[in-house]
């Protein structure tokens, strides 16, 4: 790879004047939240592209708890939303309501319309509510009877989904789950946190809530500086690589054709590279190196790898074909 321009070393004084705020909201989310540093810097990604995080993990890893957290710190609208079974569209985007006196319609636009959405078990919800959820993520509006209203900016849908209890639960369409930048597995904590948990949390008085330190302007000024950090074409090339090997796997590994149903989209290909330049921002650096891309590859690709019915019959999962692909393919 070749040496970052000289421009962007001056980018790189830019980003370290964010450093601050970007220290407070970890320390806020930390007050609260023990350990689950890659979840925290997960949806600060989330927060510096304006793209949406799915949560993937049994029930108690504080997933809940993280979203309302960083909501917290933030003085921006927040809502949260238990997506049901019954769930309606109009209990997500708003519905028209009549007004008997003037005899008209008038819209009552709903919990969707804030700058963070915590979606509670996304998966629980059935294909109507998921259709009218996905307007919102991909086209940042929402339609009620004949009008059309821009959602706030910023707008993202920090989602939770539980991978073991499938009674009650719809799976979520591949065209949904493409709209998600990231999809973070959380996993359990180390017995050093957990034992931190216990001394923290075994109490009716535990801190839960948090202060706000940001404000929303500050964080679309950061992803204005996001967009100008530099991505090498050596880099660039490598991102290529990457996603064109999840669709022909057989120039790395030809065991691995018969285990890919579906590869990643051109969408995983700019995802990858706006998490990069993310990564790179939290970093205090004004370029992307290699290792910003291996970080961000699961979270990119796990949930835009198609598995075919041999991979489940075998228990391949897309984290082994993605380590395989990172191995195979080579680096700038």
């Amino acid at each position: 790879m070749s040496q970052p321009q000289f421009d962007s070393i001056q980018l790189a004084e830019q980003i370290a004047r964010h450093e601050p705020w970007l220290n407070a909201v970890r320390t806020e989310v930390g007050n609260v939240v023990v350990g689950q540093e890659i979840l925290i810097d997960r949806l600060m990604i989330g927060l510096l592209t304006n793209g949406h995080v799915l949560l993937e993990g049994v029930p108690g890893l504080a997933k809940t708890l993280t979203v309302n957290a960083l909501a917290g710190a933030m003085t921006a609208d927040f809502s949260r939303i238990q997506f049901t079974p019954d769930l309606l569209p109009a209990d997500l985007i708003g519905t028209l309501i009549f007004n008997p006196q003037t005899n008209e319609f008038s819209p009552k636009l709903g919990p969707v319309f804030a700058n963070l959405i915590l979606a509670d078990e996304i998966n629980r919800a059935p294909a109507k509510v998921q259709s009218a959820l996905l307007e919102a993520m991909q086209e940042k509006q929402v339609t009620i009877g004949d009008q059309t209203y821009k959602l706030p900016d910023p707008f993202l849908v920090l989602a939770t989904m539980n991978p073991i209890d499938q009674e009650g639960t719809y799976t979520l369409p591949e065209a949904q789950l493409d709209r998600f930048l990231l999809k973070v597995v959380v996993d359990y904590p180390t017995m050093e946190e957990e034992r931190l948990i216990l001394d923290r949390m075994a109490s009716s008085v535990a801190v839960t809530a948090t202060r706000p330190v940001v404000e929303p302007k500050t964080v679309i000024a950061g992803r204005q500086l996001v967009d100008m950090v530099y991505v090498d074409d050596g880099v660039k090339d490598y991102i290529v690589r990457l996603i064109h090997t999840t669709r022909y796997p057989e120039s790395i590994n030809p065991a691995l054709t018969s285990m890919i149903r579906s590869g990643s989209s051109p969408r995983g290909t700019i995802n990858l590279t706006m998490a990069a330049k993310a990564n790179a921002f939290l970093k205090g650096r004004g370029y992307v190196v290699p290792q910003d891309i291996k970080d961000l590859a699961y979270d990119v690709l796990r949930h835009r790898i198609l598995l075919s019915y041999e991979a489940e019959a075998e228990e391949v999962t897309s984290e082994q074909i993605i380590a395989s692909i990172l191995e195979k393919t080579p680096v700038p």
